[in-house]
């Protein structure tokens, strides 16, 4: 009953959300077939560098506290933070798009993504959550050697290798690769990923998710109709790839998907996992259509010459090492 509850606390919260940026009279399309038109290309470009929560130095105050040109000003900062964090500072003159990607980020319209906790900071973790990522973080200094002296291919991480970044990750903002395609068919909903050409396939026609024993480092998603706004239920993740180290068998991510404008979709993702954080949670974003940002080919696995160069490399350190015993 409390979930219940927090759930439909924060479809409320959306709604009014909606309501409040969509213009007034706008009337979502529909396909032919009827449904909500949502298809287009998509980017959350300008929220890269936004933090997920609240940070400290906004406590008491909500988005709508701030003035578009303070808005414009903080973001500008974010955009040479996140830069800076990617490349390092740098003022050579050829990195002509720097400039160009912070205007990008000038437009973002969010200093931080949790809604709910209205505090917008994620609830704490469980005991047996703060167990896990002990565990986990034991693990990660090891990852992270092999990772700089990988024995084989599989010491290196999901993203290095191309093969994913999980989900809601790959749906993130962050410094490229971050075009979406929404396609739609009678009974069924595509959404093509730029980063690692991931796409998922919602079906819309009420089948149940598979059992437990089938995990997908994406979760496995089923989808309906509420109104105008699509909610996708996602379950059945991987360990490998699972959000935040969260239960990967627990794990349930509720979207809402909801057209606020001619060029605009709102996407918010609702996060339970009871074995992971005291409560549900949920973030929030615009993604924005602009079809001047063509959705590049991801050619990761064609042309990933990053693994073999790291293990041949590897391989010749340790026999200069061996040479000189």
């Amino acid at each position: 009953m409390i979930r219940t509850t927090a759930f439909a606390a924060v479809f409320a919260f959306s709604a009014a959300i909606v309501a409040a940026q969509s213009p007034a009279g706008y009337k979502t399309p529909r396909t032919p077939w009827g449904d909500p038109d949502l298809q287009g290309n998509y980017t959350n470009l300008s929220e890269a560098g936004t933090p997920m929560e609240r940070p400290p130095e906004y406590v008491g105050k909500n988005m709508n506290d701030f003035s578009r040109e303070e808005l414009t000003e903080i973001k500008k900062t974010l955009a040479a933070r996140t830069i800076n964090a990617f490349l390092g500072p740098t003022e050579a003159p050829d990195n002509w798009w720097q400039p160009a990607y912070g205007q990008f980020v000038e437009k973002g319209s969010q200093l931080w993504f949790v809604t709910d906790p209205p505090d917008g900071r994620i609830p704490p973790l469980t005991p047996e959550a703060q167990e896990r990522r002990t565990a986990a973080a034991a693990g990660a200094r090891d990852r992270a050697y092999k990772r700089d002296h990988p024995g084989w291919v599989t010491d290196l991480n999901l993203y290095d290798r191309c093969i994913t970044r999980g989900y809601p990750t790959s749906m993130l903002p962050t410094i490229y690769g971050n075009a979406y395609q929404i396609v739609q068919g009678p009974g069924v909903v595509a959404i093509r990923m730029e980063m690692i050409h991931e796409t998922r396939l919602i079906p819309l026609t009420g089948q149940p998710h598979p059992n437990k024993d089938v995990h997908l480092d994406m979760g496995d998603a089923r989808g309906h109709w509420e109104g105008e706004t699509l909610v996708v239920e996602s379950a059945n993740f991987r360990d490998r790839s699972v959000y935040q180290n969260a239960n990967a068998d627990r794990l349930t991510l509720v979207e809402r998907f909801t057209r606020t404008g001619p060029a605009t979709v709102r996407w918010q993702v609702t996060v339970d996992d009871p074995t992971t954080w005291t409560k549900p949670w949920t973030f929030s974003m615009p993604l924005t259509q602009d079809d001047s940002q063509p959705f590049q080919a991801y050619e990761c696995h064609e042309g990933n010459y990053g693994v073999p160069n790291i293990l041949s490399a590897t391989r010749a350190e340790e026999k200069a090492a061996g040479q000189k015993k």
